[in-house]
Protein backbone atom coordinates (compact mmCIF):
# COMPACT_ATOMS: atom_id res chain seq x y z
CA UNK A 1 0.00 0.00 0.00
CA UNK A 2 1.21 3.16 -0.54
CA UNK A 3 -0.74 6.35 0.84
CA UNK A 4 0.05 10.31 -0.62
CA UNK A 5 -0.96 13.00 0.45
CA UNK A 6 -2.43 15.31 -1.47
CA UNK A 7 -3.32 18.07 1.68
CA UNK A 8 -3.62 18.00 5.19
CA UNK A 9 -4.65 21.01 6.60
CA UNK A 10 -7.72 22.15 8.73
CA UNK A 11 -10.33 24.87 7.05
CA UNK A 12 -9.03 28.02 4.86
CA UNK A 13 -6.31 27.25 1.52
CA UNK A 14 -2.95 29.05 2.21
CA UNK A 15 -0.41 29.32 -0.38
CA UNK A 16 1.49 26.86 1.39
CA UNK A 17 -1.09 24.92 2.79
CA UNK A 18 -4.18 22.45 1.37
CA UNK A 19 -6.83 20.87 3.01
CA UNK A 20 -7.81 17.31 3.08
CA UNK A 21 -7.05 14.79 0.57
CA UNK A 22 -5.32 12.01 -0.04
CA UNK A 23 -4.57 8.89 -2.82
CA UNK A 24 -4.69 5.45 -1.38
CA UNK A 25 -3.12 2.89 -4.00
CA UNK A 26 -3.91 -0.46 -2.70
CA UNK A 27 -3.63 -4.25 -4.49
CA UNK A 28 -3.15 -1.95 -7.92
CA UNK A 29 -6.20 0.79 -6.85
CA UNK A 30 -5.74 3.75 -6.78
CA UNK A 31 -8.79 5.67 -4.56
CA UNK A 32 -8.92 9.57 -3.65
CA UNK A 33 -10.22 10.33 -0.09
CA UNK A 34 -11.48 13.39 0.13
CA UNK A 35 -11.64 16.16 -1.92
CA UNK A 36 -10.81 19.49 -0.51
CA UNK A 37 -10.22 22.97 -3.02
CA UNK A 38 -7.11 22.62 -5.19
CA UNK A 39 -6.75 18.33 -5.03
CA UNK A 40 -6.61 18.62 -8.62
CA UNK A 41 -3.49 20.74 -8.52
CA UNK A 42 -1.96 18.53 -6.23
CA UNK A 43 -2.64 15.69 -8.40
CA UNK A 44 -0.70 16.99 -10.79
CA UNK A 45 2.28 18.48 -8.62
CA UNK A 46 2.42 14.64 -7.22
CA UNK A 47 2.20 13.34 -10.60
CA UNK A 48 -0.72 11.23 -10.03
CA UNK A 49 -2.36 10.21 -13.16
CA UNK A 50 -5.86 11.22 -13.61
CA UNK A 51 -7.05 8.51 -15.43
CA UNK A 52 -6.02 5.84 -12.82
CA UNK A 53 -8.89 7.04 -10.50
CA UNK A 54 -12.14 5.31 -10.61
CA UNK A 55 -13.66 5.39 -7.21
CA UNK A 56 -13.55 8.90 -4.81
CA UNK A 57 -14.26 8.55 -0.87
CA UNK A 58 -15.90 12.00 0.37
CA UNK A 59 -16.28 11.93 4.04
CA UNK A 60 -18.61 15.06 4.74
CA UNK A 61 -19.94 17.98 3.36
CA UNK A 62 -18.17 20.51 4.69
CA UNK A 63 -16.17 22.63 1.91
CA UNK A 64 -12.74 21.95 3.25
CA UNK A 65 -13.32 18.17 2.35
CA UNK A 66 -15.42 18.44 -0.97
CA UNK A 67 -15.19 21.55 -2.78
CA UNK A 68 -12.63 20.56 -5.18
CA UNK A 69 -14.78 17.69 -6.32
CA UNK A 70 -16.56 19.67 -8.93
CA UNK A 71 -13.47 21.10 -10.64
CA UNK A 72 -12.14 17.29 -10.51
CA UNK A 73 -14.72 15.83 -12.31
CA UNK A 74 -14.99 18.73 -14.52
CA UNK A 75 -11.30 18.50 -15.96
CA UNK A 76 -12.04 14.54 -16.00
CA UNK A 77 -14.38 15.37 -19.28
CA UNK A 78 -12.04 17.91 -20.87
CA UNK A 79 -9.56 15.04 -20.61
CA UNK A 80 -11.56 13.21 -22.93
CA UNK A 81 -12.09 10.46 -20.13
CA UNK A 82 -15.03 7.54 -21.12
CA UNK A 83 -14.20 5.25 -17.94
CA UNK A 84 -16.85 5.28 -14.99
CA UNK A 85 -16.33 7.55 -11.98
CA UNK A 86 -18.06 5.91 -8.96
CA UNK A 87 -18.21 8.48 -5.94
CA UNK A 88 -19.02 7.49 -2.41
CA UNK A 89 -20.44 10.33 -0.06
CA UNK A 90 -23.05 11.61 2.26
CA UNK A 91 -26.48 12.13 0.82
CA UNK A 92 -27.23 15.18 -1.15
CA UNK A 93 -23.69 15.23 -3.06
CA UNK A 94 -25.68 13.95 -5.91
CA UNK A 95 -27.50 16.89 -5.67
CA UNK A 96 -24.86 19.25 -5.22
CA UNK A 97 -22.66 18.19 -8.07
CA UNK A 98 -25.58 17.72 -10.59
CA UNK A 99 -26.65 21.04 -9.60
CA UNK A 100 -23.62 22.67 -10.48
CA UNK A 101 -22.93 20.44 -14.05
CA UNK A 102 -26.64 21.55 -14.99
CA UNK A 103 -26.08 25.24 -14.24
CA UNK A 104 -22.98 25.37 -16.04
CA UNK A 105 -24.03 23.14 -19.00
CA UNK A 106 -21.46 21.09 -18.55
CA UNK A 107 -22.44 17.30 -18.13
CA UNK A 108 -19.76 14.46 -18.56
CA UNK A 109 -18.94 12.33 -21.46
CA UNK A 110 -18.55 9.12 -19.32
CA UNK A 111 -20.69 7.62 -16.79
CA UNK A 112 -21.13 9.42 -13.11
CA UNK A 113 -22.56 7.33 -10.27
CA UNK A 114 -22.91 8.47 -7.00
CA UNK A 115 -23.27 5.62 -4.08
CA UNK A 116 -24.60 8.29 -1.40
CA UNK A 117 -24.45 7.14 2.47
CA UNK A 118 -27.18 7.73 5.53
CA UNK A 119 -26.71 4.73 7.78
CA UNK A 120 -25.12 5.42 11.06
CA UNK A 121 -23.73 1.79 11.00
CA UNK A 122 -20.38 0.85 9.66
CA UNK A 123 -21.12 -0.89 5.92
CA UNK A 124 -19.55 -1.91 2.64
CA UNK A 125 -19.54 0.26 0.39
CA UNK A 126 -16.96 -0.91 -2.46
CA UNK A 127 -15.39 -4.61 -3.12
CA UNK A 128 -13.97 -6.39 -5.80
CA UNK A 129 -11.78 -9.28 -5.48
CA UNK A 130 -9.02 -7.89 -3.74
CA UNK A 131 -10.23 -4.96 -1.92
CA UNK A 132 -13.19 -4.41 0.44
CA UNK A 133 -14.00 -0.89 1.79
CA UNK A 134 -16.27 -0.06 4.27
CA UNK A 135 -17.55 3.13 6.41
CA UNK A 136 -16.23 4.44 9.94
CA UNK A 137 -19.36 6.48 11.10
CA UNK A 138 -17.84 9.56 13.17
CA UNK A 139 -19.40 12.44 15.58
CA UNK A 140 -18.89 15.24 13.84
CA UNK A 141 -21.09 18.74 13.16
CA UNK A 142 -22.52 16.91 9.80
CA UNK A 143 -22.98 13.71 8.66
CA UNK A 144 -19.66 12.16 8.51
CA UNK A 145 -17.95 8.67 7.75
CA UNK A 146 -14.50 7.40 7.59
CA UNK A 147 -13.18 4.85 5.67
CA UNK A 148 -11.74 1.43 5.80
CA UNK A 149 -9.66 0.00 3.32
CA UNK A 150 -9.11 -3.96 3.54
CA UNK A 151 -7.17 -6.23 1.66
CA UNK A 152 -8.17 -9.50 0.96
CA UNK A 153 -6.05 -12.96 1.73
CA UNK A 154 -4.24 -13.11 -1.48
CA UNK A 155 -2.95 -16.49 -3.19
CA UNK A 156 -1.31 -18.99 -1.57
CA UNK A 157 2.42 -19.01 -2.42
CA UNK A 158 3.80 -21.95 -4.44
CA UNK A 159 6.25 -24.32 -2.58
CA UNK A 160 8.18 -24.99 -5.91
CA UNK A 161 11.05 -27.34 -4.22
CA UNK A 162 7.89 -29.32 -3.18
CA UNK A 163 5.56 -29.03 -6.46
CA UNK A 164 8.72 -30.23 -8.52
CA UNK A 165 9.54 -32.83 -6.28
CA UNK A 166 6.42 -34.27 -6.68
CA UNK A 167 6.44 -33.46 -10.45
CA UNK A 168 2.99 -31.66 -10.38
CA UNK A 169 2.33 -30.63 -13.77
CA UNK A 170 2.13 -26.60 -13.65
CA UNK A 171 -1.98 -26.71 -15.25
CA UNK A 172 -2.54 -27.09 -11.63
CA UNK A 173 -0.70 -24.48 -9.93
CA UNK A 174 -3.28 -22.02 -9.68
CA UNK A 175 -5.76 -24.96 -8.08
CA UNK A 176 -2.46 -24.98 -5.70
CA UNK A 177 -2.36 -21.37 -5.55
CA UNK A 178 -6.38 -21.63 -4.73
CA UNK A 179 -5.48 -23.50 -1.80
CA UNK A 180 -6.72 -27.04 -3.11
CA UNK A 181 -4.77 -30.48 -2.67
CA UNK A 182 -3.72 -32.41 -5.27
CA UNK A 183 -4.32 -36.55 -6.34
CA UNK A 184 -1.34 -38.14 -7.96
CA UNK A 185 -1.64 -40.32 -10.33
CA UNK A 186 -1.31 -42.95 -7.82
CA UNK A 187 -3.99 -41.79 -5.83
CA UNK A 188 -1.55 -40.15 -3.15
CA UNK A 189 -3.75 -37.06 -1.91
CA UNK A 190 -1.09 -34.32 -1.35
CA UNK A 191 -1.98 -31.86 1.49
CA UNK A 192 -1.74 -28.08 -0.02
CA UNK A 193 -0.15 -27.12 3.31
CA UNK A 194 2.83 -29.23 1.73
CA UNK A 195 2.71 -27.87 -1.39
CA UNK A 196 2.78 -23.70 -0.13
CA UNK A 197 3.69 -21.29 1.81
CA UNK A 198 0.95 -18.85 3.55
CA UNK A 199 0.34 -15.70 1.48
CA UNK A 200 1.60 -12.23 2.60
CA UNK A 201 -0.61 -10.85 5.58
CA UNK A 202 -3.56 -8.78 4.27
CA UNK A 203 -2.88 -4.74 5.04
CA UNK A 204 -5.12 -2.45 6.40
CA UNK A 205 -5.67 1.54 6.30
CA UNK A 206 -8.47 2.88 8.05
CA UNK A 207 -9.43 7.03 7.21
CA UNK A 208 -11.00 9.19 10.18
CA UNK A 209 -11.75 12.33 9.24
CA UNK A 210 -13.03 14.97 11.15
CA UNK A 211 -14.66 13.81 14.71
CA UNK A 212 -14.77 14.57 17.98
CA UNK A 213 -13.36 12.09 20.24
CA UNK A 214 -15.13 9.11 19.77
CA UNK A 215 -14.53 5.33 21.02
CA UNK A 216 -17.25 3.98 19.55
CA UNK A 217 -14.82 3.48 16.39
CA UNK A 218 -12.48 1.39 18.32
CA UNK A 219 -14.07 -1.92 17.78
CA UNK A 220 -14.07 -0.91 13.59
CA UNK A 221 -10.41 -0.42 13.46
CA UNK A 222 -8.89 -2.24 15.73
CA UNK A 223 -6.05 -3.99 15.06
CA UNK A 224 -5.74 -2.03 11.42
CA UNK A 225 -2.24 -1.54 9.83
CA UNK A 226 -2.16 1.81 9.84
CA UNK A 227 -4.94 4.63 11.41
CA UNK A 228 -4.89 8.36 9.55
CA UNK A 229 -6.68 10.70 12.72
CA UNK A 230 -8.07 14.06 12.27
CA UNK A 231 -6.13 16.17 15.54
CA UNK A 232 -6.86 19.74 14.64
CA UNK A 233 -6.21 20.63 18.10
CA UNK A 234 -3.07 20.45 20.39
CA UNK A 235 -4.66 19.47 24.10
CA UNK A 236 -4.04 24.03 25.24
CA UNK A 237 -7.45 24.38 22.58
CA UNK A 238 -9.40 20.70 24.29
CA UNK A 239 -12.08 23.03 25.06
CA UNK A 240 -12.35 24.36 21.39
CA UNK A 241 -12.03 20.82 20.34
CA UNK A 242 -14.84 19.70 22.47
CA UNK A 243 -16.99 22.92 20.84
CA UNK A 244 -16.38 22.48 17.38
CA UNK A 245 -16.47 18.19 17.47
CA UNK A 246 -12.65 18.02 16.36
CA UNK A 247 -10.15 16.45 17.98
CA UNK A 248 -6.82 16.95 19.41
CA UNK A 249 -3.19 15.13 18.95
CA UNK A 250 -3.56 13.51 22.08
CA UNK A 251 -7.36 12.29 21.44
CA UNK A 252 -6.04 10.58 18.38
CA UNK A 253 -3.24 8.68 19.70
CA UNK A 254 -5.70 7.68 22.97
CA UNK A 255 -7.91 5.73 20.07
CA UNK A 256 -5.16 4.37 18.45
CA UNK A 257 -3.41 2.96 21.55
CA UNK A 258 -7.19 1.53 22.69
CA UNK A 259 -7.69 0.11 18.98
CA UNK A 260 -4.63 -1.51 19.00
CA UNK A 261 -3.00 -0.32 15.45
CA UNK A 262 0.21 -0.39 14.53
CA UNK A 263 0.68 2.73 12.91
CA UNK A 264 -0.70 6.56 13.57
CA UNK A 265 -1.00 9.10 11.27
CA UNK A 266 -1.80 12.61 12.58
CA UNK A 267 -3.13 15.33 10.17
CA UNK A 268 -5.85 18.13 9.70
CA UNK A 269 -3.62 20.43 12.07
CA UNK A 270 -4.95 24.04 12.95
CA UNK A 271 -2.74 26.71 10.59
CA UNK A 272 -2.83 28.73 14.22
CA UNK A 273 0.18 26.55 15.30
CA UNK A 274 4.01 27.16 14.82
CA UNK A 275 5.09 23.62 13.97
CA UNK A 276 3.14 20.55 13.44
CA UNK A 277 5.95 19.17 14.96
CA UNK A 278 3.94 20.24 18.29
CA UNK A 279 1.32 17.81 17.28
CA UNK A 280 3.20 14.38 17.16
CA UNK A 281 5.05 15.77 20.35
CA UNK A 282 2.10 15.28 21.91
CA UNK A 283 0.52 12.17 20.67
CA UNK A 284 3.86 10.10 21.32
CA UNK A 285 3.31 10.76 24.97
CA UNK A 286 0.22 8.53 24.45
CA UNK A 287 1.04 6.22 21.80
CA UNK A 288 4.80 5.75 20.46
CA UNK A 289 4.42 4.51 16.71
CA UNK A 290 3.31 8.35 15.36
CA UNK A 291 4.03 10.00 11.71
CA UNK A 292 3.15 13.18 10.57
CA UNK A 293 0.86 13.79 7.52
CA UNK A 294 2.46 16.67 5.54
CA UNK A 295 1.17 17.96 1.75
CA UNK A 296 3.13 15.95 -0.80
CA UNK A 297 4.42 13.14 1.42
CA UNK A 298 4.19 9.29 0.25
CA UNK A 299 4.22 7.14 2.84
CA UNK A 300 4.97 3.19 2.29
CA UNK A 301 2.26 1.26 4.27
Amino acid sequence: MQLTILGCYAATPRTITNPTSQVLEIKNRMFLIDCGEGTQVQLRKNKIKFSKINQIFISHLHGDHFFGLIGLISTFSLLGRTTDLHVYGPKGIKEIILLQLKLSNSWTNYGLYFHELESDESVTVFEDEKVLVKTIPLKHRVYTNGFLFQEKVGERKLNMDAVLNYEIESCYYQKIKNGKDITLEDDRIIPNSELTFDPIPPKSYAFCSDTVYYEAVIPIIENVDVLYHESTFLESEEGLAQKTLHSTAKEAARIALKANVKQLILGHYSTRYESINLFKEEAETIFPEVLSAEDGKTFEL
